[in-house]
């Protein structure tokens, strides 16, 4: 069983130095939500992995998916005995993730969404990145953020971007080294009975959350481009608002449960925009143009600069959306923040109200 970190922890060499006995026992957990689209090619790849087939169990935690995606895990079910299919009557990410956890036997808990595409050594590089730090409690790759059409091609870059996601380091396709959280992780096992479960009163966020308790706790996570994976982003306008609306207002009840936000980086959106609109209105009153547009002129540049950065690498149609798609993450994020912070206030039961249209679906 891999042990807890402790200071004078001897280097490890990997699984292979000491051959297949090595191989901890992994168990995949996947929550899911009318994933038709995209189930039975990230099957066949978890299936495909190189990863030894006796020390690997797989657990779909499906949110009671009415697109045919039951009839898909129950196929797979019936031919692969390691792969489980339980119901997650919760609907919600951390409802899935609990209950396939519980259910799991692994010392290494591994987890992928179901939208996402793995290659065939995922697993036995996550598992090896925790072998070769003991240190770290969790590992995983940086976010590889992928499209399906040309606007959702540009949401990829935009993603990737210092403009886009500021700092978080997790999201630069050749980051190596310790960071704020892994997208897929592999987690030791023990984690959980440390820190405790994902929080169910989440809809959102629920392992940014998870992710800040443990470096909380005195854990680390390290992320390296060995392990690699593919992440599906959202390919419409409004697709895209209301996923990042939905993280704003959703980290207004993160921030409260820990009396801080995890990152100041989350609140700079909002603050941004803020400061705008007052002195637009300002400069409007006072009849000076120059105080009312100086600030969205020069976002505008900022962002028009990145595209136009961009063209050599997307071209210039998907270069050319990528201004709207890091307008949109900024203003989706900062408008689902400020609204969350006014319902603190007044209108306290409008997580209820969100969070029974923000479920695994798509």
């Amino acid at each position: 069983m891999l042990a807890e970190p402790s200071n004078d922890a001897e280097e490890s060499h990997g699984p292979e130095a000491a051959g297949e006995t090595a191989w901890p026992l992994v168990s995949v957990v996947m929550p899911v939500r009318n994933e038709a689209g995209f189930m039975t090619l990230l099957l066949q790849q978890v299936l495909a992995q190189d990863y030894p087939t006796d020390r690997l169990e797989i657990i779909v935690a499906d949110g009671m998916s009415d697109d045919g995606t039951r009839q898909i895990l129950a196929d797979f079910a019936a031919r692969h005995p390691q792969v489980q299919v339980i119901d997650n009557p919760g609907r919600i990410v951390s409802t899935g993730l609990n209950a396939a956890v519980a259910r799991s036997r692994g010392e290494i808990v591994v987890r992928i969404d179901g939208h996402a595409e793995v290659p065939d050594d995922f697993i036995r590089q996550g598992v090896k990145l925790l072998q070769e730090h003991p240190e770290a409690w969790s590992a995983g790759g940086p976010i590889v953020h992928a499209g399906t059409n040309r606007f959702s091609y540009a949401v990829a870059a935009a993603m990737s971007h210092r403009c886009g996601v500021g700092n978080a380091t997790h999201r630069f396709a050749g980051h190596e080294g310790y960071c704020e959280g892994a997208q897929f992780p592999a987690i030791r096992r023990w984690v959980f009975d440390r820190i405790g479960n994902f929080d169910e009163a989440l809809i959102r966020n629920q392992d940014d959350e998870f992710n800040y308790r443990m470096r909380l706790a005195g854990g680390k996570i390290y992320v390296s481009p060995k392990v690699r994976y593919k992440y599906y982003v959202r390919d419409r306008v409004g697709r895209l608002f209301r996923q990042y609306f939905q993280y704003g207002f959703w980290r207004i009840p993160v921030i409260r449960k820990h009396r801080r936000p995890t990152t100041l980086r989350q609140i700079v959106p909002s603050l941004f925009f803020l400061v705008m609109l007052a002195l637009f209105i300002a400069g409007l009153a006072m009849r000076q143009p120059i105080v009312a547009f100086a600030m969205p002129a020069a976002y505008a540049a900022v962002l028009l600069g990145v595209g136009l950065s961009l063209v050599p690498r997307l071209g210039l149609a998907t270069a050319s959306l990528v201004p709207v798609a890091l307008a949109t993450l900024h203003l989706g994020y900062a408008c689902g923040l400020l609204y969350g912070t006014w319902a603190l206030v007044f209108r306290r039961h409008a997580w209820d109200r969100q969070g029974s249209m923000a479920t695994l679906s798509r």
